[in-house]
């Protein structure tokens, strides 16, 4: 994320950033390998990816961060991350003053042409090839389930701007609604820019430096990025609850102290209620968990709350190619045996996992050799795929994915064809 643009004008610091990087800090891994006894934790993956080092005195969370999101005080949630978006706030809102000050004018209009840009190269482009060939889909999708997302909800409500329900699922925590002295704090500013740098960008975040960013004392979580994401969408907060699952995938309101990580304690989350640009009402739920079979053998919630939300559409991108692996299979098979659609990059569900005869497949863009961080993860089958000249695969007028040009990118849509399995 700290990485400048100059870097883009040599296709070795190119490839380098892109080895580098991933989604968030969900795609990394835990379990054992088929080959090999070793454990290898999530986390280890996210350190293996990123080698980007800090000064340690800018990672260790405060005292204050490490309490929970018990009471946000909702009525000026949509002020908060209007704030931390550079847009200015409600006249009735006490952060007004601080909208006044140079630093956050400057900020403000950094952002404005940071987003500006990001529309003419992702988003307005994204939104037209949505509308033409995810038609169908948004007709039949009113829940989209996002594993490895993290604090994503800008690409997949981009995709997915008529869907009723959205949950996201990372390893980030959760995090709170700002308080006004963090949003005072001077260090705010430039810790947004470069939490948002690489995703407005290259579509995607940084693994490590996001981590660190949303441990820091003026982002502690994954929400306030989503709250960011949200209103610079168009969309409206009426309402954020902190939640939790238990042990059956059942939602609560969360209530229990669980400051600690323990993994008989549930699995913590938050939810969002939202008002989409066309009044529609819009929930979105992020939660923190490992979706690992070894995580989720210690808390298989997750699992069971996204079975009882009926059929899915299921959206991937930039995910480690965690999917591919034997130990990531149960998360696999539930978007498998669960899902009408699948949206994805080619870091998401290999080609051989897909039942034949089950899945009808559009193939978008170019697929090309995974970046070299992930070259064993190159699939013969998607070559044959993107190289029949009988059905050649369709356009795709932006960039996303580890090859994040737009010449470079591909996007699978995968659409079941026999009813879903239990």
């Amino acid at each position: 994320m700290y990485f400048r643009t100059v870097a883009l004008r040599f296709l070795p610091g190119a490839l380098l950033l892109l080895a580098a990087c991933t989604e968030s800090t969900t795609k990394t891994e835990t379990g054992s390998r088929a080959t090999a006894g070793k454990q290898e934790s999530m986390a280890a993956t996210a350190a293996a990816i990123d080698s980007t080092k800090r000064d340690s005195t800018k990672s260790a969370p405060s005292a204050a961060n490490a309490k929970l999101l018990t009471a946000p005080d909702t009525t000026r949630a949509q002020d908060v991350a209007a704030f931390l978006s550079g847009l200015r706030p409600s006249s009735h809102s006490d952060l007004l003053a601080l909208a006044t000050k140079p630093a956050w004018k400057a900020f403000a209009k950094d952002q404005d042409r940071s987003w500006a840009k990001y529309r003419a190269t992702h988003t307005t482009r994204m939104t037209k090839w949505a509308r033409t060939e995810l038609d169908s889909v948004h007709r039949s999708s009113p829940t989209i389930f996002y594993p490895f997302s993290g604090p994503d909800f800008l690409n997949v409500f981009t995709m997915f701007p008529t869907s009723q329900t959205y949950v996201l699922m990372g390893l980030e925590p959760v995090g709170s609604i700002p308080t006004r002295t963090s949003l005072a704090n001077p260090k705010l500013f430039s810790t947004v820019k470069t939490s948002l740098w690489s995703v407005l960008n290259f579509s995607f975040f940084r693994t490590n430096d996001m981590a660190v960013d949303l441990k820091s004392m003026e982002l502690n979580g994954a929400l306030p990025l989503m709250m960011l994401f949200a209103v610079r969408t168009g969309n409206q907060i009426i309402a954020i609850r902190p939640v939790q699952l238990d042990a059956t995938g059942q939602l609560t309101d969360r209530t229990a102290d669980t400051t600690q990580v323990d993994a008989s304690k549930p699995v913590l989350g938050v939810e969002m209620k939202l008002r989409g640009p066309d009044g529609q009402p819009k929930t979105v739920y992020y939660f923190s968990t490992d979706l690992s079979n070894q995580g989720l053998r210690a808390k298989p919630a997750p699992l069971a709350f996204v079975r009882a939300l009926g059929p899915l559409t299921t959206y991937v991108k930039s995910a480690t190619y965690l999917m591919h692996k034997s130990y990531f299979s149960e998360v696999r098979r539930l978007v498998l045996r669960r899902s009408r659609y699948v949206l994805q990059d080619d870091s998401g569900i290999a080609m051989k996992f897909f039942q034949k005869g089950a899945w009808k497949f559009n193939y978008y863009g170019t697929y090309k050799r995974p970046i070299p961080l992930f070259a064993n993860h190159y699939q013969a089958d998607l070559t044959r795929a993107y190289t029949d000249s009988l059905h050649p695969p369709k356009p795709l007028p932006f960039g996303t994915g580890y090859n994040w040009r737009q010449t470079d990118s591909n996007l699978l849509l995968a659409q079941r064809l026999i009813p879903l399995a239990n």
